[in-house]
Formats: structure tokens, C-alpha cells, sequence
């Protein structure tokens, strides 16, 4: 059996969504899974294991001239690349017109068909229309946590639920082997939503506690304005905060590894912390904690959601998740 996810964006939902490549490989025996994923989130599926094929999609970039001749040539490279083989089922995990459109356009086998959400989730994006884009829809709750419904989806899509692999904690196959001595606590503070954001002045007072603890600070970057962030955020820290060049996600993925711990903001990199297995700390500044905060595991929590969460609630959770253990 050869199935195609189509999940383009953002990093966090690529991220909650690994599960399923999981969940197929114990359920499914000898299934090949193909993803297809932005151009940016590439270089990070490639370090999971389990996938056959990924396939960058430069959507967000095309979109911005979609008539120049660049772009119409790599749309029609796109489209070759992805027709190159049938699939048993191509299952869109968007739920958008966008990528309902991208499943569409996948070759199927003779037997094969295409699938997405029958219905919206609270807090989840869903686009009405790709129901009747796509050949089969699969129902699903109105309240459930982001990693739950991407696995239900396959689940029911390929008619495995029964098996009982949903009731198990969701396991990611992402890996990245740390030094012998885990060092460091990283701020994972970017998001591209200004609601997501935790204050300038919380960052800093958190940092000198941890510092007054010994702790070294990991700052990582991904643009101007988390540069700039990151740079106001060492010259007040000063020695014990280590900015981090701008690097690929692959590279974050090992340096995250070997941090003792994450705080971060309802970001990609805090997700990425939890695919990892770290303690982490997800730091909510609106109600969404419920759909996308971590689960199941002492050393990984979150804290806000209702409201902006205070230093306070941050250093209190940080030292339980850490006390908690760091995995092996």
C-alpha cells in the first residue's frame, strides 16, 4: 500500500501530524508514505524516518507571482514529480482548499481514492469546500487536541482505529542522537502571530533567574525580527546567553536535542521540543492549549492560555518538567 500526506504547513501542525507515519507503520504492514510539505519544512521531514518521499511544494512563494514564467514552470515540475506514482490513498490533513487541491491532483491506482475532514474542529483550520473537492470525508469530533485528529484521520481513512493504536501515546519519528552531557536551556520565543507572543521583559527576567542557577541560555534565530529579539535578549544577559546563527531546520533539530530543556512560546520549535521528547514548557497567550498543548507526559507541559502567563508560572513549570527527568 503506497499513501500520500499532504500536510504543507505551518512547522507545528507538520510537526503534531509525524504521529501518523507511526501509527501507519504498526498498523499497515509494508505501507510506503509519501508527504508532501513547503519547500521550508523539507529539510526537516528528511530527518524522520519512515518516509519514502518528500516532496517540496513552493506554494507560499508561488503564490506571490504566480505569472511569472519561473513560477508556472516550477508549479508544472511540481505536478510531474507528484504524478510520477499512484497511490492506495492520498489523505489531506489541511483540510483547506489548498491542499485539497494538491491531493486532487495526485494519481491514484485503480482502487485508490483521496480523503479529508467531513467537518470543522474548534481551533482548527478547515475550509468547507474541500468536501466536495475530495472523494470520501471522514467525520470528526468538535473538541479534540490537534496530534488526535490527524491521527483519527488516518485512523478511520484507512480503517485501522479498531486497532487500538489511537488509545497509545502519540510517537513521533524524529531523532537526533545528543552529546554524551545535555547543556543548556533554549528560548524557543519566535512565532509569526503576534498573539502568540510572550513579553520582552518576561524573557529577560526568566533568563536571569535560570542564569542565577547556572543554567546557559540557547537563543535561536530565524529572521531579522527574532535577530533583533535575540541580540537585545544576550546584551542584557549578557555571557550566560549564547545567540545562535541562523541555521536549517535539520541543524536546529540537533542542537535542540541536546539542550537540557525548552521554553517556548505555541511555536514549531516548541512542538518539535515535545517530538523530541524534552522537558519543555509551552507558554500560551490565548485559549488554545486544549487543541495543541503537550500531553500525557510529566516532563512536558503548558501553562496561560486563559491569559498571559507570568514568570512565575514559567519558572515553576520549567523546574517541575526538569525535575521530572530528562529522557534517555
Amino acid at each position: 500500500m503506497r499513501v500520500l500526506i499532504v500536510k504543507l504547513s505551518s512547522l507545528g501542525d507538520v510537526i503534531q501530524t509525524l504521529p501518523v507515519i507511526e501509527d501507519m507503520k504498526a498498523c499497515l504492514p509494508g505501507v510506503t508514505i509519501d508527504w508532501v510539505v513547503e519547500e521550508a519544512f523539507a529539510d526537516l521531514l528528511n530527518q524522520a524516518n519512515g518516509l519514502a518521499r518528500v516532496i517540496p511544494c513552493a506554494e507560499r512563494r508561488w503564490r506571490k507571482s504566480p505569472l511569472r514564467r519561473e513560477t508556472r514552470r516550477e508549479w508544472a515540475q511540481f505536478w510531474q514529480t507528484l504524478r510520477e506514482l499512484p497511490y492506495d490513498a492520498v489523505i489531506d490533513f489541511q483540510g483547506l482548499i489548498k491542499s485539497a487541491r494538491i491531493a486532487r491532483g495526485a494519481r491514484l491506482t485503480p482502487r485508490g481514492f483521496s480523503v479529508t475532514y467531513a467537518n470543522k474542529s474548534d481551533l482548527c483550520a478547515y475550509e468547507w469546500p474541500v468536501k466536495w473537492l475530495l472523494q470520501k470525508t471522514v467525520p470528526m469530533e468538535k473538541k479534540i487536541h490537534a496530534v488526535a485528529r490527524y491521527r483519527a484521520l488516518a485512523a478511520r481513512a484507512l480503517n485501522y482505529e479498531s486497532t487500538g493504536v489511537l488509545q497509545q501515546m502519540p510517537s513521533y519519528p524524529v531523532v537526533a542522537a545528543p552529546h554524551e552531557r545535555r547543556t543548556g536551556v533554549m528560548f524557543a520565543h519566535g512565532t509569526t502571530r503576534l498573539d502568540n507572543e510572550w513579553p520582552f521583559e518576561s524573557w529577560v527576567n526568566l533568563g536571569l533567574r535560570l542564569i542565577q542557577q547556572g543554567e546557559i541560555l540557547l537563543l535561536p534565530q530565524a529572521n531579522d525580527s527574532e535577530a533583533d529579539l535575540v541580540h537585545r535578549l544576550a546584551e542584557v544577559l549578557g555571557a550566560h546567553a549564547q545567540v545562535l546563527p541562523r541555521m536549517r531546520l535539520s541543524d536546529v533539530l540537533s542542537h535542540m536535542a541536546n539542550c537540557r530543556a525548552v521554553v517556548s512560546v505555541d511555536s514549531g520549535l516548541g512542538h518539535l521540543a515535545v517530538a523530541l521528547n524534552l522537558p519543555v514548557v509551552q507558554l500560551f497567550s490565548q485559549p488554545r492549549i486544549a487543541r495543541a498543548g503537550p500531553v500525557g507526559a510529566s516532563h512536558q507541559c503548558a501553562v496561560g492560555g486563559d491569559h498571559v502567563p507570568s514568570v512565575d508560572e514559567a519558572y515553576q513549570a520549567l523546574t517541575v518538567c526538569m525535575a521530572a527527568g530528562s529522557p534517555q
